[in-house]
C-alpha cells in the first residue's frame, strides 16, 4: 500500500546527470516503499527540472533513519556556514 505521503518545494540549484549539469527548480520528498533502497519504508527525494521532464531527475532513496541524519547534517552545515556555530551530531567541541 502507498501512503501517498508527498512534499513538494521550489528550489534552486543544479543537478549532474549522464549529459552533463542542469538546472533545478523542483524537489520533491515522499515516504513510501523504495524501488532498490533495502528498507521497507524510504525517504524518497526526487530533485528535477519541471521543464525538462524527466530526463532530468535525480532520485535518492535512503532508509528514515539516513534521512534524519542527513537533515540533521545539512542543518549543521548551514548553521556553521552561516556563523551560527552548531556542530554535527558526530563532531566533538573545538
Amino acid at each position: 500500500m502507498c501512503t501517498g505521503i508527498v512534499e513538494n518545494a521550489k528550489v534552486s540549484g543544479s543537478g549532474k546527470g549522464p549529459d552533463g549539469w542542469y538546472p533545478l527548480d523542483q524537489a520533491s520528498v515522499s515516504y513510501d516503499h523504495p524501488d532498490h533502497a533495502q528498507s521497507g519504508r524510504a525517504i524518497i527525494i526526487d530533485f528535477l527540472n519541471e521543464a525538462v521532464g524527466p530526463k532530468a531527475r535525480i532520485a535518492v532513496e535512503l532508509t528514515p533513519e539516513s534521512a534524519r541524519n542527513l537533515v540533521h547534517a545539512i542543518l549543521a552545515s548551514l548553521s556553521r556556514g552561516e556563523g551560527e556555530g552548531v556542530r554535527a551530531k558526530d563532531e566533538p567541541p573545538q
